[in-house]
């Protein structure tokens, strides 16, 4: 089995020591079995060689994908990322990859399909929670709660849980075929899914990697995600061997 992580290049350059590694290996995935991937391998890698693909957080999305400008000083795109996990993201899709997405992965993901996003938060609504929290990455500062019972998360995470909460940019507008399965206190769109059947599709505003170590609900969703890449490896196994 090999999961793909697409990260920033400051990410990758932590290597094992990175929080979406170590989440990942917290939850049942071998060393081995893990790689991190930036824009840098576009045309070196294929969704094909993988079994899974961990969409992770890092800089903005570019506005133009969504038909808009840079409306303030503190959005920081990387055109090159976005572009390299669009191209991803829809052949993980066609092939059926499991999918998981985190911070800016759930805003990529929502921007391919065709939805929007609040470029800052602070300047463009007014809401009661602060989702740019100061002090430990792995604090948490408000609940989630699941609204959709028919979800994948509502089967890891019935009910709510507290959650951290790192992102100036959230969802506007959700992109077509999605659905909305769990919001915030102040009604920001927290997790979404595809609307159709699909082996494993999720991705969630929170950093999840960041809780794993004293919140059992967080590494379900990683253990999850691994448990479903491996049955793809399982199936592609028995494929071969028709």
């Amino acid at each position: 089995m090999k999961i793909a992580i697409s990260v920033s290049g400051k990410e990758k350059a932590k290597g094992s020591e990175s929080p979406y590694f170590k989440a990942m290996l917290s939850a049942g995935a071998q060393p081995e079995e893990v790689q991190m991937v930036t824009a840098d391998d576009l045309g070196k890698v294929s969704a094909g060689a993988f079994d899974g693909i961990l969409f992770t957080g890092g800089e903005d999305v570019d506005p133009s994908f969504y038909d808009e400008q840079i409306k303030h000083q503190n959005v920081h795109v990387n055109r090159s990322r976005d572009q390299f996990e669009f191209g991803l993201l829809e052949a993980g899709l066609k092939r059926g990859i499991p999918i998981l997405g985190i911070c800016r992965g759930i805003q990529m993901i929502n921007v391919k399909f065709g939805g929007t996003l609040y470029q800052d938060l602070k300047s463009e609504t007014s809401l009661e929670c602060d989702h740019k929290q100061a002090g430990s990455r792995s604090a948490t500062t408000h609940s989630v709660t699941v609204t959709e019972p028919d979800s994948l998360l509502h089967d890891l995470i019935p009910g709510n849980c507290m959650v951290n909460s790192l992102h100036h940019q959230a969802i506007k507008r959700l992109g077509r075929g999605l659905k909305v399965t769990a919001h915030s206190e102040d009604e920001l769109y927290e997790a979404i899914e595809l609307a159709d059947h699909y082996p494993f599709f999720l991705a969630v505003q929170w950093h999840p990697e960041e809780l794993v170590g004293e919140h059992p609900e967080q590494v379900r969703i990683f253990a999850e995600f691994i448990a479903r890449c491996r049955d793809r490896e399982a199936q592609k196994g028995a494929q071969s061997r028709l």
